[in-house]
């Protein structure tokens, strides 16, 4: 089910300026049914369009964040964000069907702490990985952070290096990665496992980079491009394969299935 707030519903496009009501929203999966601008999802709501109905299967669904630091008040920034998103962390891993075709499915949510990776988040992607190749099953992500968790210092960092060698363990396996970045996709997660994955798709106009254009424009004194960071440009770039409208996305990824499947075959 798709969840349209009364504050969503009733502001208008960022892009385009319409004021669009809570049912054209929803039947149009939270994209602007004049423009196609897209709004920011939660997982439950991609699970909802995605997976067929019934076949989501969370796995390592009990794992919390502590605080190896002792970060000052993290442990209330943790509580607010499980009580605000109804959610144990900033992703959620599962097994589930799309069109009948079984996959492994990551799904990160912005709302939880910037979607910022910490230990739980890179422990339970890494998990999802090694399932895929344990399995025989391709693994899609849907990306959405700012990056590395900073309460949980040198930990958030080495989140990493972790996650691109279970990357690397896929990549000797032979299980396809496939990975839908959202906006934002930033940081350490845009820097490890965001763009390692096999096949590299985009929902239009999500913020993908590294730094901040401010943060780029301040250390190189420079106007960035139109468009610098945004879907399309990357895209254009180079570091993104294929454009996907939330519409498009599950046939895309159903026929993608497919194709991994003939290669199984031989």
């Amino acid at each position: 089910m798709i969840n349209i707030d009364n504050e969503t519903a009733g502001e208008a496009c960022p892009v385009c300026a319409r004021r669009n009501d809570a049912a054209e929203l929803a039947a149009a999966l939270k994209t602007c049914p004049a423009c196609g601008y897209h709004y920011r999802m939660e997982p439950a709501e991609r699970i909802g369009y995605l997976c067929d109905p019934g076949t989501f299967a969370e796995f390592s669904g009990n794992m919390s964040s502590r605080n190896p630091i002792k970060f000052s008040a993290y442990e209330e920034k943790l509580s607010g964000a499980v009580e605000k998103t109804q959610m144990k962390e900033a992703v959620i891993t599962g097994l589930c069907e799309i069109e009948g075709r079984p996959a492994v499915l990551a799904l990160m949510s912005f709302s939880f702490m910037g979607g910022s990776m910490g230990s739980v988040v890179g422990e339970k992607v890494c998990q999802a990985m090694l399932k895929s190749v344990k399995d025989g099953l391709p693994l899609i992500a849907y990306t959405t952070s700012g990056g590395a968790r900073m309460q949980e210092g040198i930990f958030s960092l080495m989140q990493m290096a972790k996650t691109a060698s279970a990357a690397a363990e896929m990549d000797r396996a032979g299980a396809p990665f496939f990975t839908v970045l959202c906006d934002p996709t930033t940081g350490g997660v845009t820097a490890s496992f965001a763009m390692l994955a096999d096949i590299i798709i985009a929902e239009p106009g999500a913020l993908i980079g590294f730094a901040g254009p401010r943060v780029i424009e301040g250390t190189i004194h420079s106007k960035l491009p139109e468009g610098f960071q945004r879907a399309e440009f990357q895209r254009d770039k180079g570091f993104v394969d294929l454009i996907a409208a939330r519409k498009e996305q599950r046939g895309l990824l159903s026929r993608l299935l497919d194709l991994h499947n003939c290669n199984r075959k031989g």
